[in-house]
């Protein structure tokens, strides 16, 4: 049945699929369809005209209900828009001083240019918010010139900026010294220097740290913005700053269009090498100068540089076609050029195996020293201050301070007589005061050190000591009552083991020689391998000979030298023309024979015999040097003479009965004779001290009278040197003592760790008031470590340099210093420095592009050229003073600080801060600041070690 059903329905359906198509055709099956589709796009079109027009008819209604009716704002607001601009007028006047108003609006002119209307004009034309925000420039220039009028700038430029500068250098040096204590060399130092400078920072500034700042770009953005947005608080109109578009406008073009860029060229240390060249452009390098910056350099991207650049200049010499004359100067430039080249190549190896060493210690060891006699060391500033150590430590310092104390009694009683006699020449009679006031000096010199209560007591020959105390009860003291005795403690420190002749095998003399600048440096006579050094000569003719060569060659009779003179010629270096003698050397021995060439002048000629007639006394009375001469001496017939009169000194010094007279002789005619640079030992300060001496001798007298407290003269009255005078050797004997020992401390104020707090607290009493003396001084202190000398040597720098201030400026110098002060920031000054800033950002009024880094090697070189240009504009007399080794230290320090463009930055935004400070002293600057820094990780980690050293005393 079910099949049969199935069947009916196929048959019925296809009978009517027959019918529809004989009846309507083939294509009805598509009309059908179509018009299916039509009636449903219809409909859907009906509904959606439908929807939209019920949609208008309720917003419409809405509408009416809850917005009031705007129908006449809108074509108001259309109206004004359509109308004509009218012209902002501005006020071109910012300063009052047309000087400076000009340069300062075509920099305002040149901001807006290029940091707003290159992207505005394409948003829109309308100028009025371009005029806006230059009206809010200008009032804000407005209100800062009017501050800055209002401000005393005398004590920011003469007290906070070089206290800041001085608490940034003591913060560099304790970081040197914490990382020299650590002796970790796998890790970056420079990195580590950073992170170390900001530790020490934290511990002496206690509030703040500027790590963040300095080390982080998005932080010092961050940092700057900030900042800008404070200042345009301050300056602006509080309508203006309100408006945030322009203040966002303004802040951005203050921030990152002008602080940024500026702060980044400040701490560039490639700008500020060449600032440096630059500033001191009219010294000429000198060659020793470069070859001690050379051997001292522990960089070896700086040696590298230099040798690179010296094998570039050495194949150009190699290339050239020369005949003649010519021929002798490129071989000698070409001779020194690859002196320099092995000094570079011996340095980098000895920094890359880590054979660093101490020259002190070498030259300590190497046991070969000079000798300076007692009688030089007692009037050498530098000298005496390491002898006065040694003596503290074997006990000995009585002695010392009783030879020192007589000499500044001598000096003050001759200085009082010779008033005496010139007020009696005048009529005015005051012998018994005097006489009075001079027995009272000397019986105070006497209780002081020889009496039987005297602590320490100088331990001396009775009889003496009796018969001086004779005299002065029975007799009037004269300015040689105590020559006897001193001329026996003379004598004791001389002879007696424990001082003099001990001095000399101790540390301390060795340093001694080092702030002389008599410590020859044997690290480079030799490289690791042996090799020595060539210098104006054939590298194949260097001398192969070690520390242990050399010291070992005298005792080898087998060894034959001989030398002599082979020719004479003229120098020319930066100007300065002198003669010179190539010597030819033989050297012999049982199994080779060697045979080079060095180079001497006749001042070397001169310093090495005063160096072996000083060791050798015998000498004396057989070498004689060639006389010298002022003029004509570079005359031929002349350099001829004395070529032959030298000639006929080095065969008299090579007899060799001579070397075996005096065998130790034999080390210094091979030091002589070595193809390397001469360097001068003994005999340069031995030539010295002939124009030193006696200066030092007087400058005796002002050494006591800085170390006493007494008037300089009776020309000062009589009364109040009536005063002083009766306790003088007492007072003498005790500022002596209190100055050594440091009781009590010579900074009278200060805190109580006053290496981790800053410099600002005052230096003495009576420096504060003395602006250039306090500036001066505090800046030795730190550049030269003056504090970590003994406290005998700073105040009698302070002495000399109170007697340079006041007879360079005389009395009026705070005034002149006040004036100097106005004159860097009147009109003319602030223009000129305005004009700067506009010419180094817009030359020529167009913005100046990014300066492209330099080449890595070419900032080396200026490195180089730097520290040269430094070294050799230091005077001599500052080395004399306070030592030579010091010195140099002092200054490659400050150079030193001055490679870290993270460093760099903190010494900028820490005098940005104080200028602020100055300007703004009732807005809070430094709590705002404290705020702004807060986020310091190393502010943080100090917090936290703080507080964990804290906690277990709380709990106890």
């Amino acid at each position: 049945s079910c099949l049969q059903t199935s069947l009916s329905i196929w048959g019925w359906g296809s009978l009517g699929l027959v019918l529809f198509l004989v009846t309507f055709g083939p294509f009805a099956i598509f009309y059908f369809a179509f018009y299916i589709l039509c009636f449903v796009g219809g409909g859907f079109v009906v509904t959606l005209l439908f929807g939209k027009s019920n949609s208008e008819k309720y917003l419409e209604q809405c509408e009416h209900s809850f917005l009031p009716c705007m129908s006449v704002g809108i074509p108001k607001c259309i109206e004004e828009m359509k109308r004509e601009a009218r012209p902002i007028k501005i006020d071109r006047r910012l300063t009052g001083a047309n000087i400076i108003d000009e340069p300062l609006q075509q920099v305002i002119q040149f901001s807006l240019r290029d940091y707003v209307q290159y992207w505005y004009y394409t948003l829109s034309d309308d100028e009025s918010f371009l005029l806006e925000i230059r009206q809010a420039l200008q009032y804000a220039l407005v209100q800062f010139s009017a501050r800055s009028k209002e401000t005393d700038w005398q004590p920011y430029f003469t007290t906070r900026l070089v206290d800041d500068f001085g608490t940034h250098l003591r913060v560099f040096r304790k970081a040197q010294q914490r990382i020299a204590e650590k002796g970790d060399q796998m890790k970056d130092q420079a990195e580590e220097l950073v992170d170390t400078f900001f530790e020490v920072e934290v511990e002496m500034e206690k509030e703040v740290c500027r790590d963040l700042v300095c080390t982080s770009p998005k932080d010092e953005e961050g940092f700057l913005r900030d900042l800008c947005e404070v200042l345009l608080y301050i300056l602006l109109p509080p309508g203006d700053f309100q408006n945030k578009i322009m203040r966002y406008f303004v802040r951005e073009i203050l921030s990152r269009g002008i602080l940024l860029p500026l702060i980044n060229q400040l701490s560039d240390p490639d700008y500020i090498n060449q600032y440096v060249i630059w500033m001191i452009r009219d010294s000429n390098c000198n060659y020793e100068a470069f070859m001690n910056i050379i051997k001292l350099s522990d960089n070896i991207g700086e040696l590298e540089a230099v040798k690179d650049k010296a094998s570039e200049e050495l194949q150009y010499l190699r290339s050239l076609d020369t005949a003649g004359d010519d021929i002798n100067t490129i071989k000698n430039q070409i001779n020194s050029l690859l002196y320099v080249i092995k000094v570079c190549d011996s340095r980098i190896q000895r920094l890359q195996s880590g054979k660093e060493i101490d020259t002190v210690k070498l030259a300590a060891n190497f046991g070969k020293l000079c000798t300076v006699p007692l009688d030089h060391i007692l009037v050498d500033n530098v000298a005496l201050q390491f002898f006065m150590d040694y003596m503290q430590q074997t006990g000995g310092q009585a002695h010392l301070f009783f030879w020192m104390t007589v000499e500044g009694y001598r000096v003050t009683a001759q200085q009082q007589l010779e008033v005496l006699q010139s007020r009696q020449k005048d009529g005015k009679h005051q012998t018994n005061q005097t006489k009075g006031l001079l027995r009272a000096a000397a019986f105070g010199v006497y209780e002081q050190y020889l009496s039987e209560k005297a602590s320490p007591r100088v331990n001396i020959d009775d009889n003496l000591v009796a018969k001086l105390a004779e005299t002065l009860n029975h007799e009037d003291p004269t300015p040689e009552i105590f020559d006897d005795i001193q001329r026996k403690v003379y004598e004791l420190m001389l002879r007696d083991e424990r001082f003099y002749p001990s001095f000399k095998q101790n540390v301390l003399y060795v340093r001694m020689l080092a702030e002389l600048d008599m410590l020859k440096d044997p690290s480079f006579r030799g490289s690791d391998d042996g090799e020595g050094e060539s210098f104006n000569g054939s590298p194949t003719g260097s001398i192969n000979l070690s520390l242990d060569d050399l010291s070992n060659v005298p005792s080898d009779e087998t060894v034959q030298l001989h030398a002599y003179i082979s020719d004479t010629g003229v120098c020319n270096d930066h100007g300065k023309t002198y003669a010179l003698y190539a010597i030819t050397v033989h050297r012999r021995n049982a199994n080779s024979e060697e045979m080079w060439k060095t180079y001497r002048r006749y001042s070397d000629f001169h310093d090495f015999h005063m160096r072996i007639t000083e060791q050798f006394e015998n000498l004396a009375n057989i070498l004689k040097l060639p006389g010298k001469k002022t003029f004509n001496n570079m005359d031929r017939e002349f350099l001829e003479k004395r070529k032959k009169d030298l000639n006929a000194y080095l065969q008299l010094l090579l007899n060799p009965e001579m070397m075996k007279a005096s065998p130790a002789l034999a080390h210094y005619v091979y030091d002589f004779l070595e193809n390397k640079a001469y360097s001068k030992g003994k005999g340069d300060f031995a030539r010295k001290m002939d124009t030193f001496v006696n200066p030092l001798r007087n400058s005796m007298r002002n050494v006591s009278n800085a170390v006493k407290s007494i008037p300089d003269s009776l020309a000062e009255g009589m009364t109040k040197m009536s005063d002083n005078m009766g306790k003088m050797s007492e007072r003498l004997g005790q500022d002596i003592k209190q100055s050594f020992f440091k009781v009590p401390p010579l900074m009278q104020k200060t805190y109580s760790d006053p290496d981790h707090c800053r410099v600002a607290a005052p230096i003495d009493d009576n420096v504060d008031d003395n602006i250039p003396l306090r500036v001066m001084l505090l800046l030795m202190d730190e550049v030269f470590d003056l504090k970590e000398r003994n406290q005998w040597l700073r105040r009698n720098i302070k002495n000399l340099l109170q007697q340079l201030i006041r007879a360079t400026y005389g009395d009026t110098i705070n005034r002149k210093i006040v004036d100097h002060v106005d004159w860097m920031t009147s009109p003319e000054q602030v223009a000129d420095a305005v004009k700067r800033f506009r010419d180094a950002f817009w030359p020529n009024g167009i913005l100046a592009e990014t300066v492209p880094r330099r080449d890595k090697a070419i900032r080396m070189r200026t490195r180089v050229a730097g520290k040269t240009k430094l070294l050799e504009v230091m005077p001599d007399e500052l080395k004399h003073i306070i030592g030579a080794e010091t010195t140099r230290k002092g200054i490659l320090r400050v150079f030193e600080m001055f490679q870290h463009s993270q460093l760099n930055k903190r010494m900028v935004y820490v005098f940005l801060e104080r200028f602020l400070e100055t300007l703004f002293p009732q807005n809070k600057f430094p709590e705002l600041f404290h705020k702004l820094h807060s986020r310091s990780k190393q502010m943080q980690r100090y917090k936290q070690r703080l507080h964990s050293t804290q906690a277990p005393s709380l709990q106890k």
